[in-house]
């Protein structure tokens, strides 16, 4: 008998079994702020600057936004702030630490868990009686902690109870008896879920879950109790450390300054702990004044004597460091007052008042701009120019924005003393602009001798990540400064670079158009819009300090902080702000209303002429390489030709010819573009390459590969064939809602128009006619609905949207839609192996046996990878990290990432035992690629999968918005509230509470939604309506034996899964009674990815298909032979492919047409249909 489904005993968030959880109990955080629908001017990842006043007031500063923004809970006075994306740290005028977490959909969650142990008694059976030597009746999950359920406090004010205590009956992905228990012959043992004769002891775990509230507000860090343990007042903080080798995720390295200048380290900072736990105090050679710590392993302080100190030995087994080294300042004369550091560069300010870094003496905000590897000292100052949120009801004159540039050269342009009056135009650049920000600390406050310098991580980063004559720009957090133990001589004889900063000067009288030019931004600052009047001297913000660690600044996609029109009279500017977008819009309409009646009106005077040329011919001709088709095969340089004939009735036809030598004889190939059925780039490091399919060549796995010199030549290629494809096939425009969506494994995206025919019963059109073309973008995941709605994820997790357009990337002008195209990027972790052998004489090694793989390889072993000689999966991406261990690889790792096996290949553990011969490592490096397309970000959280519901044939679309699941990248359950088709980003998420984390989720067209778990296993979600959308209770389904799942697929009433092995599996027995269903069914091996759509048709991405060839990684298959009285199918059709890894067909509700004998057949019942009934 298979196992039943079970309910959770019980969910979190008060979700008691099979009962449906009140709405008001229900973890449902939503944004305070409703996203408008496809915001136009969010193209960017929307990060934060914070600043203090003088006053003490915290104000941040959006890269999206134009104003500084004054902090929501603003009844405390600060004197510092280190932030970073999530959060921030402050020092308040009380001396008392602070973090502010923002607020976010996603809950911060912390599990509690607590044991309960019984032996077994001769007599009355198990029982709460323990022997002397065992555990304590309630203990931690080792034993040796006592830990009672009401001795679980909460660990500060800022934390409230989510549930109460529950048992936990899941174990390793399968339900336990009824009380969760599970056994063992002894304490400490291996337990498992049966009983067995021998079983003398058994536990069961329960859980409670406690939330983090103090959300948007600045929560106090808790004190000890003990006055002798209480550190001492702190004058400076620096947060950073939350890129320590990539590992563990979410933690943060707080360092603190006392008073009497004593170190100070919070220890157990993270996502899931924003407060820590406690103070550590770390011994220094001198007495400190203040400290920076970075993104990764860079921390300096500055001491009373004006020298610098190291924190040398900071790894992710010990972020606190081993030792100090001290540097001495640039100058023997005059110490260093302030420090600052990034990712590998340190910034710094001496006593002598010059700047060997960032900092200035107006007290404005000033940003680094041109930092890059190779030039870290940057080029010039850029002025932050931006009004307060509260000051937009002052108005300021229009003549003012050019006033407040500040260019920083040979001398510094910019400042006056009064604001300039509408009646004074000749004197209108010399005085300062309404709002002109002023710098972090003046230079000479001798109250306050650490300067003015942006503390911690934060001009680093911003610095860093800031490269002026690239774009993207290679962030700063990705290059490393290795600091280990022994370099103290070598950390002193660093060189130091001089910046100075010369005496602010007055601006003489002249036209913005004389202002220098900076080589990529302009030096100008801009005003908010809409400003009339000039604001009082009073109103000016004066800034005492910056954190910009929360800050990323990309060079192609810069902040309106700095920005101006240049060259334009301030009555042209004037001007050019009152017009609105829909009078352009209007304009725009009209122009080309007339254009249209001119065109119209001259063509009627020539209609009764003959035409002179019945059809024209276009030829465009180039050198390209072709991979020829016999043995043996390599690359050859050929000559091709696209012709393109346009006949009278205005259709066209192109045919590419392939000209090539063979034994010095002349020969050709040709190709008719309305055969080919995808363009495809191909994945290769050292060539721009692609490939065209035809139907033949898709069955025969070798479709004709084209490699061109530059990566230009290659886009332009790709863009005038798959034009010319287009135009033949008269396919043209945005994607209809039942398009059907893939992604290669390159993560170029690819739609499909699905025939009528496709879905048919008898006869339908074979996959590998189907014809494909590329939309711009890249993404490794992509969702769609039928209604239009389309979402996709990044290799980062970035989720994206789909914004109606067509083209972008290197499809440009008639290939692409000419708005609703936007910059994108992606980000991904490359991986190699270094493996060795273990050896009685000098332990482990990298020399292996002669049968051994490469001592530096992939995952398999088979290729040779080395550090040297791996380069980014294609030209089109870069660098912009260095290799790393990567210490989250399945199975675990010890400390230093290694894991062990009895020899190659085998099964790896992270824990060394004696029989184990052989180890490996996993590094990782990072690559970034920016390219356009018709995407927009889908803010701020990061997600690991999506599914969009698939709306059945005779569902009725528009009566209810789009029901839209989630998981995030920690493994969090969200429903997105609010999709529809006006909105398709939605406005909130809803967190739906789970017992562990989830990696995969699917929605059906009846609302089933089936999720798996990290640890194999799957969950049903019931009652789950439009009017309830995040439905009140888990049932737990075991997954098949001896297998885990990782994928799951819904349709209208198939449920279809995927394991580790690629094995796929069908799930019986779903009724409307029981929808959890009954058993697990095989369908077929060899399986990475499934996609079941509204009319339960299945398309998956097979691993391999015979026939292929060796660099084919993935191809499209379509199960044939599905109907309601065989939902598995009978067999597979093969299509487009290798190099696929994802496809949705769940926005292809089209049905095919019915023969006549299915016409005549009576009407199944109900259940021949399917057991669920929408």
């Amino acid at each position: 008998m298979p196992l039943p489904a079970r309910p959770l005993a019980r969910a979190p968030g008060g979700e008691a079994r099979l009962s449906r959880q009140p709405r008001s109990q229900r973890s449902r955080l939503r944004l305070a702020r409703r996203r408008p629908r496809l915001p136009l001017a969010a193209t960017m990842p929307n990060s934060v600057l914070w600043a203090v006043d003088l006053f003490g007031r915290v104000y941040t500063l959006s890269t999206a936004g134009q104003y500084w923004e004054l902090c929501k809970d603003a009844q405390l006075e600060f004197k510092r702030v280190s932030a970073t994306t999530q959060c921030c740290w402050g020092i308040a005028c009380d001396n008392q630490v602070y973090v502010y977490v923002c607020a976010s959909d996603v809950p911060i969650r912390r599990r509690e868990e607590a044991y309960e142990n019984q032996r077994w008694n001769p007599v009355g059976g198990f029982c709460e009686k323990l022997l002397l030597s065992d555990r304590w009746l309630w203990s931690d999950v080792s034993g040796l902690q006592h830990r009672p359920l009401d001795g679980v406090a909460l660990p500060s004010p800022h934390w409230e109870w989510e549930s109460d205590w529950y048992v936990d009956e899941n174990f390793g992905g399968e339900p336990t008896e009824k009380g969760g228990w599970t056994y063992a012959i002894d304490f400490p043992a291996t337990y498992t879920r049966d009983k067995k004769w021998n079983s003398c002891v058994r536990r069961r775990k329960w859980i409670r879950y406690r939330r983090y509230k103090s959300r948007d507000i600045w929560a106090k860090i808790p004190s000890k109790d003990d006055p002798k343990e209480l550190p001492d007042p702190f004058n400076d903080l620096s947060v950073g450390g939350w890129e320590i080798m990539e590992e563990p995720v979410g933690r943060l390295s707080v360092w603190a300054v006392s008073l009497q200048g004593r170190v100070w380290y919070r220890e157990d900072v993270s996502h899931s702990n924003p407060e820590g736990s406690s103070w550590s105090l770390l011994d220094t050679p001198g007495e400190v004044v203040q400290i920076s710590c970075g993104p990764h392993d860079l921390l300096w302080a500055t001491l009373w004597e004006g020298q610098a100190l190291v924190r040398e030995g900071i790894n992710r087994s010990n972020p606190k460091g081993s030792s100090w080294s001290i540097v001495e300042p640039p100058g023997s004369e005059n110490g260093i007052m302030h420090v600052s550091v990034g990712v590998s560069v340190v910034w710094a300010v001496t006593k002598d008042r010059k700047v060997w870094g960032i900092g200035c003496e107006d007290r404005a905000v000033y940003f680094r701009q041109g930092v890059t590897p190779s030039e870290l000292s940057g080029k010039t100052w850029k002025a932050i120019v931006v009004a307060r949120e509260c000051d937009r009801s002052h108005s300021g004159s229009s003549s003012s924005l050019l006033s407040a540039g500040c260019f920083f050269g040979d001398e510094v342009r910019g400042s006056g003393e009064s604001a300039p009056s509408d009646t004074d135009a000749s004197s209108e650049i010399e005085r300062p602009g309404p709002g002109q920000p002023l710098p972090a600390e003046p230079l000479d406050d001798s109250r306050n001798p650490t300067g003015s310098l942006a503390s911690g991580p934060g001009a680093g980063r911003t610095t860093e990540d800031t490269v002026e004559d690239a774009c993207p720009a290679k962030s700063g957090r990705e290059a490393r400064l290795d600091t280990h133990p022994g370099q103290a001589s070598t950390l002193a004889e660093l060189p130091w670079t001089n910046i100075d900063l010369k005496e602010p000067k007055k601006v003489p009288s002249h036209s913005a158009a004389s202002f220098p030019e900076t080589n990529s931004l302009s030096s100008l600052g801009i005003l908010p819009l809409g400003l009339e009047e000039p604001y009082g001297a009073d109103d000016h913000p004066l800034w005492a300090w910056v954190s910009a660690g929360g800050c990323a600044v990309e060079a192609c996609a810069v902040p309106r902080w700095f920005t101006v029109q240049a060259g334009l009279s301030p009555s042209v500017q004037t001007l050019s702000l009152s017009i609105t977008p829909a009078q352009t819009a209007a304009w725009r309409k009209q122009i080309f209303q007339q254009l249209t009646e001119r065109t119209k009106r001259e063509l009627e005077n020539f209609r009764h002429y003959e035409q002179a040329v019945e059809q024209s011919v276009w030829v465009k001709t180039g050198a390209l390489q072709w991979w020829c088709d016999w043995k043996p095969h390599k690359w050859l340089d050929v000559r091709v030709a696209l012709e393109q004939f346009t006949g009278h009735d205005g259709a066209r036809d192109s045919i590419l010819f392939i000209y090539y030598v063979v034994h010095e004889e002349k020969k050709y190939i040709h190709m008719f573009l309305n055969e080919v059925t995808a363009l495809v780039p191909v994945l290769n490091e050292t060539k721009h390459s692609f490939a065209l399919y035809t139907p033949e060549r898709t069955r025969q796995r070798w479709p004709v590969r084209l490699a061109a010199a530059t990566e230009q030549d290659m886009n332009d290629w790709l863009a005038l064939l798959s034009l010319s494809c287009c135009e033949s096939r008269k396919v043209q425009g945005r994607p209809s809602p039942q398009a059907i969506w893939s992604v290669t494994c390159k993560g170029d995206i690819f739609v499909s128009e699905p025939s009528l025919d496709l879905e048919a019963h008898e006869h339908p059109l074979p996959c590998d006619q189907m014809f494909w073309r590329q939309m711009g973008g890249h993404l490794r995941v992509v969702e769609a609905n039928s209604r239009g709605v389309v979402w996709g994820l990044g290799y980062d997790h970035t989720a994206w949207v789909y914004t109606g357009g067509y083209g972008g990337g290197c499809f440009q002008g008639l290939a692409s839609s000419t708005s609703n195209i936007y910059t994108q990027s992606d980000v991904k972790c490359v991986h190699i192996y270094e493996n060795q052998r273990w050896n009685p004489v000098t332990g482990y090694t990298s020399r292996g046996l002669p049968t051994d793989r490469y001592m530096w390889s992939d995952a398999s072993g088979l290729q040779e990878c080395t550090k040297a000689g791996t380069k980014p999966p294609s030209l089109q991406w870069a660098w912009v990290s260095d290799w790393f261990v990567d210490f989250s690889v399945p199975g675990g790792t010890d400390q230093e990432g290694w894991q062990y096996a009895s020899d190659f290949p085998a099964s790896y553990h992270g824990s060394k035992t004696m029989k184990d011969f052989v180890r490996r490592r996993c590094w990782a490096r990072k690559c970034k690629l920016v390219t356009s397309g018709p995407w927009l970000e889908v803010a701020p959280i990061a997600l690991r999968d999506v599914s969009i519901i698939p709306e059945s044939p005779s569902a009725e679309g528009s009566g209810h918005s789009i029901a839209l699941w989630a998981i995030s990248d920690k493994g969090d359950v969200l429903c997105r509230l609010g999709v529809s088709e006006l909105n398709p980003a939605g406005s909130s998420w809803l967190h739906v509470g789970t017992d562990q984390p989830f990696m995969s989720i699917s929605i059906g067209a009846c609302y089933q939604v089936w999720a798996v778990a990290r640890d194999g296993s799957a969950f049903y979600r019931g009652s789950v309506y439009p009017s309830q959308p995040a439905g009140d209770c888990w049932y737990h389904i075991p997954p098949p034996p001896r297998q885990r799942l990782k994928q799951v697929s819904v349709g209208q009433t198939s449920v279809y899964a995927l394991d580790d092995n690629g094995n796929l599996w069908y799930r019986q027995g779903i009724t409307p009674s029981y929808p959890q269903g009954s058993s697990w069914e095989h369908v077929s091996n060899n399986v990475c990815r499934v996609s079941v759509g509204p009319l339960d048709q299945v398309w998956v991405i097979a691993s391999k298909v015979q026939g292929s060839h060796s660099l084919s990684r993935g191809t499209v298959c379509h199960r044939t032979g599905v109907q309601p009285h065989e939902p598995k199918g009978q067999g597979w059709d093969y299509g487009i492919g290798g190099g696929w890894d994802h496809i949705s067909v769940r926005a292809n509700a089209t049905r095919g047409p019915r023969s006549s004998s299915q016409e005549q057949e009576p009407s199944a019942p109900p259940e021949a249909y399917g057991p669920i009934c929408c």
